[in-house]
């Protein structure tokens, strides 16, 4: 794994893999993210890069390095964020903020296809033009009928409403007839 070493502010120095979180990057997430139940977490932007690495390389959570903390850790991290709204939120800040700063290109932006799901006869039939008139010639005549059959329920329904109530609020009628 590529990494590059890094001065942070306390003049320490940490390994930073490629594709971790730049000091420019952590200075516009950073404010969004939760504190502690006792402050600051002291290794928050580690696992940040753990989840980012998780979902830029699609590796099992047990296969997130362990320069990044204990994999259930980093796991556990990410579930308590997702569940919170705190991803959401972060994710918006950071449109919005890209957007403020005139860099949202939406020519960018895809639907992975690989997870939409289609029906198993959805791929790529091939059917005779003629063959294909008449399928959808008989959709049609189908549509018909169903549309005729809910008419006719629906009067039918309408009906039997009207005859029971034919006689109720009338004086001395209480809907019998004789």
């Amino acid at each position: 794994m590529f990494a590059l070493r890094v001065n942070t502010v306390a003049g320490s120095t940490v390994d930073m893999a490629r594709g971790d979180v730049t000091d420019a990057e952590w200075a516009l997430i950073e404010p969004w993210l939760p504190l502690g139940e006792r402050g600051p977490v002291p290794d928050l932007r580690r696992q940040l890069n753990g989840v980012i690495y998780h979902f830029r390389t699609g590796s099992p959570w047990r296969d997130v390095p362990a320069e990044y903390g204990s994999r259930s850790t980093v796991y556990d991290r990410f579930r308590a964020w997702a569940l919170s709204g705190v991803m959401q939120n972060l994710q918006e800040r950071m449109i919005a903020e890209a957007a403020a700063r005139g860099q949202v290109d939406l020519s960018l932006v895809s639907v992975d296809s690989t997870s939409q799901r289609a029906h198993q006869h959805a791929a790529g039939m091939a059917v005779d033009p003629e063959l294909l008139r008449a399928l959808e010639k008989a959709a049609e005549e189908e549509k018909g009928v169903r549309a005729r059959d809910k008419n006719r329920n629906s009067k039918t329904s309408r009906t039997a409403k009207t005859s029971k109530t034919a006689g109720v609020g009338r004086p001395g009628g209480d809907g019998r007839s004789g």
